[in-house]
Parts: C-alpha cells; sequence; structure tokens
C-alpha cells in the first residue's frame, strides 16, 4: 500500500508540478524570458565552455570540488548532506570535497552575487524553475544529459519538468514540499478541536476561541519574508484557484487581479485582527519554528520539511499534525490545490574546471541527499526509493496522503518567478505583513512594477 501511494505522488503529483511550472520546452521562455536567438548563443556558448573547460581530470588524479548550500546546521535538512556526503566522498577519495552552508536569505544574495562575479562554486543549491532558468539563461549552468543517462533508471525524467530548459537538462533534483498547516493539537484541544478545522469558517471560529484562551492562533516570521508568503500564497490560491495564480506568477497574466486583492485584504484581516504573534514581524524562522515547538502557537505554516524535525522531538511530536490550508472561495478553488512541488536542486558550474565529474558526483550525492531526507522526513522522494520505507514517520505519511489527492501544485512564487519579479513581489509581500499597504496596493504595485 505505501509503494502504490508513493507511486502515485511521484507519477501524478509530479507531472502537474512539471506542467505548472512551465514543461520541460516552456520553462526557460517563461522563467528568463529571452529570446530565441539570445538562447541559442548563450546555449551555444555554455556548450563551448563546457567543453573546454571541463576536461576529464587523469587517471588517478586528485581533483578539488567546492559546494555551497543551504543546510545550516538548524536547518532540516543537515544530517542527509552530512549522511549524503559521508557516503560520496567515501566512494570518491581521488576527490577533495568542501562544502559551505549559508542560511536561506543570505545564500540567494550571495549565489547570485557569484553567478555574476563568475566566482561560483564547482556544485551549488538552486531553486528549481525561474530562479535556475535566470542561470541557465545566462550560459553559467553546466548540462546534465550526458552525466544523467547514468541515472536515467532511478530518477525518472518526469522528475526534471522543473529544470529542463529548451529540452535540456539542468539539475539534479532531491525532494519534494509543500506548504503544510501544521497545528499543536494539544492547544486545540484547549478549545474544544480533535481535528485541525477543515473550512476557513471553522478556522476562523477556532482561532478566535484561541485568542479568546489567552492562546496566539498564528506564528510567521516577519523578518524572513518567505515565511510570509507560506501564508499568503496559501490564502490567495484558495480563494482565486491553482491555474489563476500559476499565470500570474509565470508572467501569463497581469497582477491587476481583483480577486487577488480580495485575498490580500483577507490575508490582512487575519493579522490587523491579532491572530499573528505581534512579536513575529522581528523574529527568525528559527526562533518563530522554537515558539511553535514550545507551545506559544496554535498553527504553523511552513514547508513540509519540518516533519523531520518535529517528529523527532520527543516532548512535541505526538502533539503536531499536519493539513492542507482550507478552501476561502468554493467557486474556484478547491482542496487538493497545493502550494509547493518538487524545487530543491543542485546543479554545476559551466566554470567549474571539472564539470564532467562534479556532474556525475552532483546526481551520486543527489541520490544519497533524497534517501537520507525522505527517511529523516525532511520531503517526498524525487528519486524512485531503494531501501524500506515502512518507518517514516507519520507526518511525512500525512504529507504522502495530501500529495496523493493533489490536483494541482503551483509552485513557490519566489522560486517560480525570476529574480528580479521575484525581489519585488518580496518587498509588496513585506509591505503586506507590515500593513503598509493593503491589497489594492499590493495589485497596482505589482502590476505597474512587474508588468
Amino acid at each position: 500500500m505505501k509503494k502504490r501511494l508513493l507511486a502515485t505522488v511521484l507519477a501524478a503529483g509530479m507531472v502537474l508540478s512539471c506542467v505548472g511550472c512551465g514543461g520541460a520546452t516552456d520553462t526557460a521562455s517563461a522563467s528568463a524570458s529571452a529570446s530565441e536567438s539570445a538562447a541559442a548563443s548563450v546555449e551555444a556558448s555554455a556548450d563551448a565552455a563546457s567543453s573546454e573547460e571541463s576536461a576529464p581530470a587523469a587517471s588517478g588524479e586528485s581533483i578539488d570540488l567546492e559546494m555551497w548550500c543551504i543546510a545550516t546546521e538548524s536547518d532540516s535538512n543537515r544530517h542527509s548532506y552530512e549522511a549524503a556526503i559521508a557516503d560520496v566522498t567515501a566512494a570518491h577519495p581521488e576527490i577533495n570535497f568542501t562544502w559551505e552552508a549559508i542560511e536561506n536569505q543570505a545564500y540567494k544574495t550571495k549565489i547570485k552575487a557569484a553567478v555574476a562575479a563568475d566566482e561560483m562554486p564547482d556544485i551549488f543549491f538552486t531553486w528549481s524553475c525561474a530562479f535556475l532558468g535566470d542561470f541557465v539563461s545566462a550560459g553559467k549552468v553546466y548540462c546534465m544529459d550526458e552525466a544523467y543517462q547514468g541515472f536515467a533508471s532511478e530518477l525518472p525524467e518526469v522528475m526534471l519538468g522543473n529544470t529542463t530548459y529548451d529540452g535540456k537538462h539542468y539539475g539534479v533534483p532531491l525532494t519534494m514540499n509543500i506548504v503544510g498547516m501544521f497545528a499543536n493539537m494539544d492547544l486545540l484541544a484547549q478549545v474544544g478541536y480533535t481535528e485541525v478545522p477543515g473550512t476557513y469558517e471553522d478556522f476562523i471560529a477556532c482561532c478566535d476561541a484561541l485568542k479568546a484562551a489567552g492562546i496566539i492562533p498564528l506564528g510567521c516570521s516577519g523578518k524572513e519574508t518567505w515565511c510570509v508568503t507560506e501564508y499568503l500564497e496559501s490564502v490567495i490560491e484558495k480563494s482565486i484557484g491553482a491555474d489563476e495564480l500559476n499565470d500570474i506568477f509565470l508572467g501569463r497574466a497581469t497582477w491587476n487581479n481583483q480577486g487577488v486583492a480580495d485575498a490580500v485584504d483577507t490575508f490582512q484581516k487575519l493579522v490587523n485582527d491579532g491572530y499573528f504573534d505581534p512579536e513575529g514581524i522581528a523574529l527568525s524562522n528559527d526562533e518563530v519554528k522554537a515558539n511553535f515547538m514550545a507551545g506559544k502557537y496554535a498553527f504553523y505554516m511552513n514547508g513540509t520539511w519540518n516533519c523531520a524535525d518535529f517528529a523527532a522531538n520527543a516532548d512535541f511530536g505526538s502533539k503536531v499534525k499536519v493539513a492542507e490550508f482550507p478552501v476561502i472561495n468554493a467557486d474556484k478553488a478547491s482542496l487538493g490545490m497545493l502550494i509547493g512541488g518538487p524545487s530543491d536542486t543542485l546543479a554545476v558550474a559551466a566554470s567549474s574546471a571539472h564539470a564532467a565529474e562534479a556532474a556525475q558526483f552532483t546526481f551520486e550525492l543527489g541520490k544519497e541527499i533524497c534517501h537520507y531526507g525522505y527517511l529523516d522526513g525532511c520531503g517526498l522522494p524525487a528519486w524512485t526509493p531503494y531501501y524500506d520505507t515502512s518507518a517514516i514517520n507519520p507526518l511525512t505519511q500525512a504529507v504522502s496522503e495530501i500529495c496523493a489527492n493533489a490536483k494541482t501544485y503551483v509552485l513557490f512564487g519566489d522560486t517560480a518567478q525570476n529574480a528580479d519579479d521575484a525581489n519585488t513581489y518580496l518587498s509588496y509581500v513585506d509591505q503586506v505583513y507590515g500593513c503598509a499597504i493593503d491589497g489594492a496596493g499590493f495589485i497596482a504595485g505589482l502590476a505597474n512594477d512587474i508588468r
């Protein structure tokens, strides 16, 4: 049964994710907005650079490979990276491998600056779709087609849709995640709830009851704006529907959308009604997450990679459940419309002196990160599991059930959009959380500044 459920998630869920992000032939144009002639020129120069700069090392020669990622000490994926690196480096004594982990927001700045300055590491973590697409269109990423052939039986090509541009593969996917609504059931029980509220009306009633009982309903980091999008994008998607939101993110529709404005006002009402921790505006995600686990908030909306940390905590693991955010407008949205999909990716710099070896190493590393990450409960696997999965924690199994019933995925907004648009988008999201603008200001500003 577990194998059949996993197969359903991989075969159905991932296809929807890839279609949502543009697919194998459209993603590059959607994310980078480059002309066909420019793309062809960049591709040719990148291929030439790759062939010149990635000559195989002589037999027995030791080579150096460097990797940057976001698996910091506090990151849920830290163990999967450490375990995978230990396994793969042990199998390759000829490679001197070093790696550096940088906090999420700082990493985005660092990797973009490195790409612009041609100072990239050999291997780098990236988000898929437009984030990686910008680097690909600039000719800075090594094509992985040749290396992929040795792993095609273990990594279904459908998993590569979000890292495929003009029919060529440029990344190694790891695990996939969605935004989950985590609930502390001990706190909900104090106001009469034995299950996570399934409708929006019930969710609001629950928040009102929690607030009346002196319990803060929601925790969210304002210091890291991507955390705010986990709430806001869920509210928008469950108000206007997945297809409409996806079209906006991919530039196929304008931000000048009244439904988006209304959804932003709905989210801002949650803020103005005092459902969010007022101190959260100045807190990091790690601090908000720690507060949730300490029982300060009843709900915490964030990526399902958190399942690992929650389940591993003996005092907290039995208290928490995960669900999807409820439907707000049933005329346009439904359950099964999810924010997320396959995004976490490893890629190789075209400038690497040993790009061919780095590509082979990256596939081996990606496979093992996926292996340990799935066992840890950090996400669902992009690679076909070759190991016993019966001990997967209940929270991750619950996420599998949610994904098995998925209808559509919309990739995280700051990943689905190109870098400049994403930065503009995040600045407006920040203003919404700080109540500096309302829904009308949000759509007007984005329609003017993006499209």
